[in-house]
């Protein structure tokens, strides 16, 4: 897993919370620092794959285990 500057736990959290709370937290950081998100929504796969599409946010990994999703993000440079 790559490394990361900040955790967001949006464990618990349906739709559309998880990428509202990533929103928030990305623009908490300095471009080209990292963000991992664990949630525990099934829709999140898809929710950041478009997040990442429509912001140039790099989705660096995904994956899931035992039901919790882990996603890692890099917040794009301005």
């Amino acid at each position: 897993m790559p490394t990361f500057d900040k955790e967001l736990d949006a464990r618990g959290l349906n739709c559309p919370l998880p990428i509202l709370r990533t929103k928030k937290a990305l623009n908490e950081l300095a471009p080209g620092q990292v963000l991992q998100i664990v949630a525990t929504d099934s829709g999140a796969i898809k929710d950041f794959q478009a997040f990442a599409k429509q912001t140039g946010n790099e989705l660096i990994a995904s994956h899931e285990l035992n039901g919790e999703f882990t996603f890692v993000l890099r917040k794009k440079a301005q």
